[in-house]
């Protein structure tokens, strides 16, 4: 089997859980003599990289023109090691390798016939616990800003009554006129912001009682001190874990904070293949990793990420926010891992927009997910997405 084509697709049909946040799904469909085509997505879909996530898909996607698409190992390595940049890990780069792996992983399920989860070791879950992530942006078909506590709590009760028995909130992230990270939030956190942030956490504690685990986000807006401040103000409410307290560039301020609160500490969205994890396993400077198989090297790196993590007694809920097919890619790797923690099923997979951009919906039931059984991820672009999406063939 030989790769005949590759399409890069910028995908125009979707939004992000805020109107103000970018959101641009770039998928990678890799075409084949015999007729089987994979897609992968680029973990690039929120953020400011969407020009830089096309020209990269297109650049990396014109070198594995020819080969052939059951040699994911042989295809990662040459992108990673004759690219000059891909050993440099930089986010655009491992963006580009990931969404091409997963779409040679989708290639071969479905040459096979089989789902992806049996390719990797096959169903060690049988279900999938879920929580609802970023409920600062509400919970449901509509998304808002909310400020006050008594709206976080009323996010969270959502969430309950949707079966839900974890969720995920950055309580810090918005400030009291409602703008994002319009406040300071490194060095020491003045008293009046860190107060609105506690209230925030406590009623969304009050609203879903003792036993839902929360899970705390402060999208790496924090630095050290300020990180180990807030952890401290926020002990009583025996929250989960604490995601991305600091900026992963320095791994030893991550494991400062670690050793310095009573929280486990999690991070990994910006953290890219087994080099990147390395230190952070080796100081034992996370008690949660959070892979995202759309920038830390796909399904091949994942696996590989996920297994180095068991040694070290570390287990694993990977980063997802992107697009459905974003989603396929984590649930067939979750099946596959005994490390497994939760998913993450974030706010915008709720939105109208970003399930018609793909064939299937896949949503959890009373908090857990099935594993899809389809051959390859399980997941295709839409026929409305494709309509009216961008796309530059490589051939």
């Amino acid at each position: 089997m030989k790769i005949t084509s590759v399409d890069v697709i910028l995908v125009t049909l979707g939004r992000a859980a805020t109107e103000s946040s970018p959101w641009n799904p770039t998928i990678i469909r890799i075409h084949t003599d015999m007729g089987i085509s994979g897609y992968g997505e680029m973990g690039l879909t929120y953020g400011r990289a969407k020009n830089a996530a096309y020209g990269m898909a297109q650049d990396f996607g014109r070198l594995i023109l020819g080969m052939d698409p059951m040699d994911n190992e042989k295809i990662w390595d040459k992108l990673h090691r004759s690219t000059f940049w891909g050993l440099g890990n930089g986010g655009i780069v491992m963006s580009a390798i990931s969404a091409i792996d997963i779409a040679l992983w989708d290639i071969k399920g479905k040459a096979l016939g089989v789902p992806c989860y049996q390719l990797l070791g096959g169903k060690t879950n049988q279900k999938l616990r879920a929580y609802a992530s970023q409920i600062q942006f509400d919970w449901g078909k509509e998304s808002r800003c909310l400020v006050r506590p008594e709206e976080y709590a009323e996010a969270a009760r959502k969430a309950i009554a949707d079966g839900y028995d974890a969720v995920k909130v950055d309580p810090v992230g918005f400030d009291s006129r409602g703008v994002w990270y319009g406040h300071k939030t490194y060095g020491i956190m003045d008293q009046k912001h860190l107060r609105l942030s506690v209230d925030r956490l406590a009623a969304v504690r009050e609203a879903v009682g003792p036993d839902v685990d929360i899970i705390v986000e402060l999208h790496a807006k924090t630095d050290a001190n300020s990180a180990i401040q807030f952890a401290r103000a926020i002990e009583p409410f025996h929250c989960f874990y604490y995601e991305e307290p600091t900026s992963p560039m320095n791994d030893g301020n991550m494991d400062l904070i670690s050793k310095s609160i009573r929280l486990p500490v999690a991070s990994g969205e910006r953290i890219y293949t087994r080099w990147g994890y390395r230190p952070f396993f080796e100081k034992h400077a996370l008690q949660v990793i959070q892979p995202d198989l759309g920038n830390t090297g796909g399904l091949t790196e994942g696996k590989k990420i996920c297994d180095m993590a068991h040694i070290y007694d570390i287990p694993v809920q990977m980063h997802i926010c992107g697009g459905p097919i974003a989603t396929a890619a984590a649930l067939q790797l979750e099946a596959a891992i005994p490390n497994y923690l939760i998913h993450e099923h974030h706010a915008a997979a709720l939105l109208d927009e970003n399930i018609r951009s793909c064939k299937y919906d896949y949503q959890p039931v009373n908090g857990y997910f099935d594993v899809p059984d389809l051959p390859g991820i399980g997941q295709e672009l839409s026929d409305e997405a494709l309509e009216t999406a961008e796309i530059t063939t490589l051939c």
